[in-house]
């Protein structure tokens, strides 16, 4: 019999991510440009299911590191 009054848990899905870049380079607009590229790049990553919960490296185009990037998922619950 439904019980209106009672509220089942719900889990609901949540993710953390925090990205951490550390560049230099000759001027300001190049390190700009370098910064947005590794942003979307870690986007496109991120979008295909790439991360599992951890630290993980943030590679330029070349493959050298220029920082790190933590996915974190987790499950809350909510009446």
């Amino acid at each position: 019999m439904h019980d209106p009054d009672h509220n089942p848990e719900i889990m609901t899905p949540r993710l953390k991510c925090d990205v951490e870049l550390e560049l230099s380079g000759p001027n300001v607009e190049s390190l700009n440009k370098w910064a947005a590229d590794a942003l979307r790049r870690l986007a496109e990553r991120l979008e295909l299911g790439d991360f599992e919960d951890r630290f993980t490296d943030a590679t330029d185009r070349t493959g050298k590191k220029v920082g790190t990037i933590y996915v974190d998922y987790s499950d809350e619950v909510t009446l």
